[in-house]
């Protein structure tokens, strides 16, 4: 591992979860998708209820709804949101259940046919049409018929919740989708069924626009003294519309927008399954990372594999950069939020590991179903990438704590490798910090960790710092870098952006600021590394070179793995295919984990 001039750096072969007395490290997935969805129903998940969905997260084997054979994962996860979708929950499972109110509506009879006769994907086109039409049918959105369904789910949640073993988090998706465009959010509650049963999960059916959705959460909040986290998601495919500069009527933001927006919006998912978030390198050109796990295909009834053109509104760098702006216009950041990952799985089967990975839907576990087109796209499932997780400093694996953290904004994302990552800011860090065997007891009482504010006074001398540590997965692959990316507003009103290395494996050297790639060790035979490769953990204490005390900026932390092989590399193989001749696909990927950022702020 290398110095720079500007920051001090310490290697360990050690692997011990970061760890203070104030927080712990959770583990876990928001993001995942039951039977009771239509879509997950419909592409073939007949089997896998939201009991089993818990009990695979806790480590308990389960029989995958396809094959038929026992899915099992390594590790437990510690805690769980099943979001599934609020528009029309439930209605394919009630139907083959033989509930004859749904299958007497049009809409139902048509459902019901085209299951019966093994026509699923046709079954899951109608339901995408009226998604993208903003349509339902009026039995359907009756509150008794949304009620019964609703209250199924929560009830599951309480069954599996084990406070500081297991936390069950009850939830749901509302799952806006203008012409195809992603404006979907996870919702999720630290309440109990008790409370949660009281309401009806509000859904794109009730109003698509997310103004709405936000003034639906104030008023039931209210209402019930209930706590609520939104969480916008693949904002890669929302067409120009998640992270846009006018809100959904066309209008340029207000300071009440931008408040409400970062009240019930303090964490996105920036990976998992359908992609990547972070930046494309179009946006990003000089970012030799910015294209990992692009997906870029709308969600639509006939999907042709045309790729939408990427704009700021579409990715979290991009975002991040013009909060600043609006921040600097209207006093308040709409985009001041952390970043997750979660997985979007719709088999119920929380898996991210390459190695391991069941696939978008139900199918994905079988190898040659992922060469054929889901539901007549040009869209397969090696097109998905097997992302993400959750991670969160909290005080205690419960409900009330995790959602605090995401309140606060102390947690991050990885594209599956449980990295642990620790990143405080602050102006009094000295060398000796990153060399402490538990630096968060320097972080908190000289910093504030991931997700925080710094203020300062706009004549000060001396730029910030970033105290990092970042440890390899125990059952993972070694870490090849630690990275920085600075988004900052210039004068002008114009922004920047800068991507610093500032700790690497091995003994490389920064040219122009550009390190070599680490050695890919994969074998194109097997899948597996051929050998050891990259550091165990990087500990830095990192100040900002080019900082003007009169800017506001923001920072985030990326680190990168070694190369590995990517899921549809072993599906090849186990193809016999060579996984050279499918260029469309990489080989190997480098998995990585994104901090939440830490903004500066001048007085």
């Amino acid at each position: 591992m290398k110095f720079v001039p500007y920051l001090m750096c310490v290697a360990s072969s050690l692997c011990a979860t970061a760890a203070s007395s104030e927080t712990h490290l959770y583990w876990g997935d928001t993001h995942l998708h039951s039977n009771i969805s239509p879509d997950a129903f419909l592409l073939g998940n007949r089997s896998m209820s939201p009991d089993q969905a818990y009990r695979f997260a806790k480590g308990a084997p389960v029989l995958n709804s396809v094959s038929g054979e026992r899915a099992q994962l390594r590790r437990p996860l510690d805690f769980l949101v099943i979001a599934d979708h609020a528009e029309m929950m439930g209605i394919p499972l009630r139907i083959t259940e033989g509930e004859q109110r749904l299958i007497k509506t049009g809409f139902g009879k048509q459902i019901y046919d085209l299951i019966e006769s093994g026509e699923g994907d046709k079954a899951l086109l109608k339901f995408l049409g009226f998604l993208n039409r903003n349509e339902t049918e009026a039995e359907f959105e009756k509150p008794d018929a949304r009620q019964s369904i609703w209250n199924r789910l929560a009830a599951a949640a309480d069954r599996h919740n084990e406070p500081n073993r297991f936390t069950a988090l009850i939830g749901w998706e509302w799952s806006s989708l203008p012409n195809g465009g992603n404006l979907h959010r996870v919702v999720f509650t630290d309440e109990s069924a008790d409370v949660a049963t009281q309401f009806i999960p509000f859904s794109s059916n009730d109003s698509n626009k997310p103004e709405a959705l936000w003034n639906w959460l104030e008023q039931t909040s209210d209402k019930y003294d209930a706590r609520f986290v939104a969480i916008p998601h693949n904002s890669n495919i929302s067409d120009g519309r998640m992270f846009a500069s006018l809100d959904s009527n066309g209008e340029a933001l207000t300071a009440t927008y931008a408040s409400q927006r970062a009240r019930w919006e303090p964490v996105v998912e920036i990976t998992q399954i359908k992609g990547d978030s972070e930046t494309i390198e179009v946006l990003s050109p000089a970012d030799e990372f910015a294209n990992f796990e692009t997906y870029e295909h709308l969600i639509k009834p006939v999907m042709n594999g045309d790729n939408p053109k990427p704009t700021e509104a579409d990715y979290v760098r991009s975002a991040l950069k013009n909060g600043l702006k609006h921040e600097a216009e209207l006093g308040v950041n709409p985009f001041k939020f952390g970043v997750i990952g979660s997985t979007d799985t719709h088999t119920g089967l929380a898996s991210v590991e390459e190695d391991n990975f069941t696939g978008k839907f139900s199918t994905g576990v079988l190898p040659k179903r992922n060469l054929e087109p889901v539901a007549g796209s040009a869209i397969t499932g090696w097109d998905m990438s097997a992302s993400g997780l959750a991670a969160v400093w909290a005080q205690s694996n419960t409900r009330e704590s995790i959602l605090d953290a995401f309140k606060r904004r102390e947690v991050y994302a990885t594209t599956g490798p449980r990295m642990s990552l620790r990143v405080f800011g602050g102006f009094q860090f000295s060398q000796s910090d990153a060399g402490l065997s538990d630096i968060a007891s320097a972080g908190y009482n000289k910093g504030v960790p991931m997700g925080s504010d710094l203020v300062g006074d706009a004549q000060m001398m001396s730029a910030p710092s970033l105290l990092i540590q970042a440890q390899k997965d125990p059952q993972g692959a070694g870490l090849d870098r630690v990275q920085v990316v600075k988004g900052w507003l210039l004068e002008d009103g114009t922004t920047k952006e800068q991507v610093f290395n500032v700790a690497w494996a091995g003994e490389r050297q920064l040219v122009g600021g550009k390190l070599a790639p680490i050695g890919d060790f994969v074998d194109r035979n097997t899948g597996k590394l051929t050998e050891d490769s990259g550091d165990d953990q990087f500990s830095v204490v990192w100040q900002d070179p080019s900082f003007d005390s009169q800017q506001r900026c923001f920072y985030y932390v990326r680190v990168l793995q070694v190369p590995t092989a990517r899921h549809s590399t072993l599906d090849m193989l186990a193809l016999e295919m060579d996984p050279e001749d499918q260029s469309r696909y990489p080989v190997t990927i480098q998995e990585r984990a994104y901090s939440s950022p830490i903004w500066y702020t001048p007085q």
